[in-house]
């Protein structure tokens, strides 16, 4: 099982701890809201059961995907799927290899939570630190949430209210250097 599942096992477990709800009830509970739209889900996840926007998310991903939308639970994730599949694939398959680099680098930093999303990957604490997946032009996309750190040529200030203030693209491993490690270890320490 990779480091990814593991994270998705341990958040799922934890949503089923916080909640109190298994996730077969927490299925239920959004069958039974008749909402459509994602957004409508998470918001009211969070709204009704005080979950954070990632266990949110989660949840609706797994809900929506593993059912059809139709509500009939598969609670877990089938043994030996891995997000990171659905993520990387045709074109986008040989930058898996240094999305694995990077995730190397992060697991050493300690507990955070992994959020597989359609198109990338979110690694949280309190908040998300960091967004992870495949970019433009055959590049890795890591978005960094990082305050009072100045841009330059290589961590790429974004505009605000995006979903985080910088962005890093990555070519080949050599790029998953001291630098890239500091500017990630700094933003994780600032979410927790």
């Amino acid at each position: 099982m990779s480091s990814t599942d593991k994270a998705l096992q341990t958040q799922l477990a934890n949503i089923e701890t916080r909640t109190g709800k298994t996730l077969k009830q927490l299925f239920a509970v959004l069958k039974k809201a008749k909402l459509e739209k994602h957004g409508e889900m998470v918001k009211f996840l969070k709204t009704e059961l005080h979950m954070g926007h990632g266990d949110a998310n989660t949840l609706v991903h797994m809900y929506r995907a593993d059912s059809g939308e139709t509500g009939a639970p598969a609670a877990k994730p089938k043994a030996g799927s891995d997000p990171l599949d659905a993520i990387y694939t045709d074109k986008k398959q040989p930058l898996r290899a240094l999305h694995e680099a990077v995730m190397a680098k992060i697991n050493k930093f300690g507990d955070f939570e992994v959020a597989p999303k359609k198109a990338n990957v979110s690694l949280r604490r309190k908040k998300q630190f960091a967004l992870i997946g495949p970019g433009t032009k055959g590049r890795l996309e890591i978005g960094i949430n990082m305050k009072d750190a100045l841009g330059g040529d290589r961590l790429i200030a974004q505009k605000p209210g995006g979903m985080c203030q910088f962005k890093v693209w990555l070519t080949e491993k050599s790029e998953v250097d001291k630098e890239l490690v500091a500017w990630i270890k700094q933003a994780f320490d600032a979410a927790g």
